[in-house]
């Protein structure tokens, strides 16, 4: 049993694949090429967006976009410490401090009504997760920056395609980015991932910034970084696109399956009702969980702990000063969630023998 299955996938549109990685070969332009503004332009109708730059990984979408928004040495950021390492990893490489703050306990984002009490005079923006496929509450949470004068950077690394009040992920916000690791709901085969934004001189910054800075050939008018995604992956993510809406009800089906079935004590992910989930991960908590995890790989069910240390307690972040209870509701879930499989092309026999082995712990 796969915890996420891109065999079968592949298996799908195998001949589409090879098609469009032939096209790409034939031509001969790997960085830049056709497929790069073929994909932009479908990535931007997708969201809803004015605009979708393209760029090599999840992690450089995050810093080209806080490059774009002119972030300086000491400006502070506000984030949730209950995420991968990419959210604040790309705010400390330019200087810039994350201030945590605390999740919400069903949801797993960050908590809004805490924001406002972090605002001081050096924060610049808010960083929100969209974590686990599910958007954060984003009216509010753009509610809180227009009044205080602040950006939004959504991270939508797991959430594309997610919607929030039927809106898209990725256009909810001053800039949306995201991630197409191949385990994302929407994966190239490599690194690969995006910004989204509505306003054309942040974009023209963008496709700047992640080019060396150039606007043309040997002028640079910025400082910027070697952030272009590969024209093979393009190809692959315009193949993989025309699935994506089909897959979107496909893990659907698959979650609503396990919340049917599982027991209320292994917490079903909550999905608020204004919003549709991708579901990257379908994450339940408990306090044993050592033990269902190891009742599972007994099975031969594959699991994972996203994320078993939150940010504030990294030891790379030590120096911020936060200690052990500063974030309570994301250090117990820390220590008690844990996902299980999770994809379009889960079988319903897979499914009974997930839900039956949980359901056997107890």
């Amino acid at each position: 049993m796969r915890f996420i299955d891109l065999k079968t996938q592949y298996e799908r549109i195998q001949d589409q694949i090879q098609a469009q990685i032939n096209k790409v070969l034939d031509h001969g332009q790997y960085i830049l090429g056709p497929e790069i503004g073929e994909l932009e332009k479908e990535l931007a109708s997708f969201t809803g967006s004015n605009h979708a730059i393209s760029v090599a990984s999840g992690t450089d979408a995050l810093l080209v976009a806080m490059m774009a928004l002119d972030l300086k040495p000491g400006d502070e950021l506000i984030t949730t410490p209950f995420t991968f390492i990419a959210t604040a990893e790309t705010m400390a490489l330019l200087g810039v401090k994350p201030v945590f703050v605390d999740i919400e306990a069903d949801t797993y984002n960050i908590d809004a009504t805490k924001i406002e009490a972090k605002i001081g005079p050096r924060t610049k923006g808010i960083v929100p997760v969209s974590l686990f496929g599910q958007v954060a509450d984003m009216d509010a949470i753009n509610e809180i920056a227009k009044k205080h004068k602040l950006f939004v950077i959504e991270d939508a690394a797991q959430s594309f395609g997610a919607s929030y009040k039927g809106k898209r992920s990725c256009n909810l916000s001053t800039i949306g980015v995201t991630s197409f690791f191949p385990a994302k709901p929407l994966g190239c085969y490599g690194d690969g991932g995006a910004c989204f934004t509505n306003n054309e001189e942040l974009k023209d910054k963008m496709v700047m910034i992640r080019n060396h800075g150039q606007k043309e050939k040997y002028l640079h008018h910025v400082v910027g970084i070697n952030g272009r995604l590969d024209t093979l992956q393009a190809a692959i993510l315009l193949e993989k696109l025309k699935l994506f809406p089909e897959e979107i009800g496909l893990r659907n089906d698959v979650a609503a399956r396990y919340a049917a079935n599982l027991r209320p004590e292994l917490h079903a992910p909550a999905v608020k009702s204004e919003r549709i989930s991708v579901f990257a991960q379908y994450t339940l908590r408990h306090p044993n969980r050592e033990s269902i995890q190891k009742s599972l790989q007994d099975k031969g069910i594959p699991t994972a702990v996203y994320y078993p240390i939150p940010l504030h307690l990294q030891p790379v972040f030590s120096g911020l000063g936060y200690r052990a209870g500063d974030m309570p509701v994301s250090e117990m879930l820390s220590k008690e969630v844990f996902s299980i499989p999770m994809h379009p092309y889960l079988t319903q026999d897979e499914q009974a023998e997930i839900v039956r082995t949980l359901n056997g712990f107890f």
